[in-house]
């Protein structure tokens, strides 16, 4: 099977829903003798190191309890089931953004879910599998006369100060009147106080936002899509991990695995 170029401009937006959900993934310490394997190694260990966040509701959080959930946790525990039997066969290493793609490049992890969506300059350093959910930047709001691009028209919306979500609104909403915040929550503050109309962000974000504050929505209006794939080091010893997991991929997706699993946990 080719390797999927994350330079690759996915034009096909998934339809997501549910009727099933999978049990929470354990988190296991790695040790410093762990590493990256190729399948029959990893196979031989008994299983699946795999990079996640934490923090990012619906993608990958901690519940109350203080266990991991969300999409990218559930199609971690598929993966170790396809690839070894077990649903529990995965060791879970939460990071920081500025960590992903350190620990797979260092191999101290098989693999990376971790928010991280295909781009050219990330595709000369890992490979990419096919996507498992489009991504892409929306505006969340609490006003209800907001239903349409051009109600927004004139009116400030909250963005973080050097996102790149800011290019895509300039240019595909150029008279919305962005102002900058430093976190999310001031951002929140700002719209609370009438500050501004809403707030940009990518949509598996914004998603949490409407779940956690049931006051808020998604104005229905996609400014762009960002494939968010599995990441593996570069090598042609990882081919038969890559393909395996690329086939399972395109096989959930076909039978709606994907899909279910994407509505269950709220993501537009």
């Amino acid at each position: 099977m080719a390797k999927v170029s994350s330079f690759i401009v996915y034009t096909s937006i998934f339809v997501f829903s549910l009727v099933s959900w999978v049990g929470l993934g354990m988190i296991l310490p790695l040790n410093s003798s762990s590493s990256a394997a190729e399948l029959n190694e990893i196979q031989e260990r008994g299983y699946l190191m795999v990079a996640v966040k934490d923090n990012v509701r619906p993608l990958a959080f901690r519940d109350e309890s203080g266990n991991l959930q969300g999409l990218e946790i559930d199609l971690a525990r598929h993966l170790a089931e396809e690839l070894l039997g077990r649903a529990d066969a995965v060791r879970f290493q939460p990071v920081a953004n500025r960590d992903r793609l350190k620990v797979v490049l260092e191999r101290k992890v098989d693999m990376a879910i971790a928010r991280m969506t295909a781009t050219a300059s990330r595709s000369r350093l890992v490979d990419f599998t096919a996507p498992y959910y489009l991504d892409g930047t929306s505006i969340v709001t609490k006003d209800r006369s907001v239903q349409k691009d051009k109600d927004l028209s004139g009116k400030k919306v909250a963005i973080l100060n050097g996102s790149s979500t800011i290019a895509t609104v300039r240019y595909v909403l150029p008279r919305v009147r962005l102002v900058g915040v430093n976190s999310y929550e001031e951002g929140r503050s700002l719209v609370e106080s009438g500050g501004a109309i809403g707030f940009a962000a990518d949509n598996s974000v914004l998603a949490g936002w409407v779940q956690e504050y049931p006051q808020y929505r998604m104005v229905p209006v996609w400014l762009s899509g960002e494939a968010l794939c599995v990441v593996m080091t570069k090598g042609l010893q990882n081919n038969k991990l890559w393909d395996r997991v690329n086939a399972a991929l395109a096989r959930w997706k076909a039978e709606g695995w994907l899909q279910e699993r994407a509505k269950y946990w709220g993501l537009p």
